[in-house]
């Protein structure tokens, strides 16, 4: 049998938790969005809304792999912003440049965590 409830419920309120952050605090995420892509409050709501979608998703035993992918998805496609906050630290001014490489590893990190967690084969 794969994880129980205990041990998505911790991956879900990150996801979540994230999620609500990009509508209650979304200028701390359209800052991050790269200038090479359009409509930066869309992104952010859209990244948010995938975020909650799919903490909420990993909660269910029944939908928990789907959302586990869908969440990677989501990592995947927010990548490029933090490749681009760690390339131009300039326009982050008041955050450390080694954090801002440190957020690299962590989508991997991330990424193995969803996977161990919602995605991985269940086990008799």
């Amino acid at each position: 049998m794969g994880p129980g409830i205990g041990q998505r419920a911790p991956l879900a309120a990150v996801f979540v938790t994230s999620g609500v952050l990009h509508f209650t605090t979304p200028d701390t995420f359209t800052a991050i969005v790269p200038d090479a892509l359009p409509a930066p409050e869309a992104l952010v709501h859209a990244s948010g809304m995938a975020e909650i979608a799919g903490g909420l998703g990993v909660l269910s035993a029944t939908t928990a792999r789907w959302a586990g992918w869908w969440l990677i998805l989501t990592l995947v496609a927010v990548f490029p912003a933090n490749v681009d906050m760690a390339l131009h630290p300039e326009r982050h001014p008041g955050l450390p440049h080694a954090l801002l490489w440190a957020r690299l590893p962590l989508q991997a990190a991330l990424i193995w965590w969803v996977h161990r967690v919602a995605i991985r084969p269940r086990r008799a």
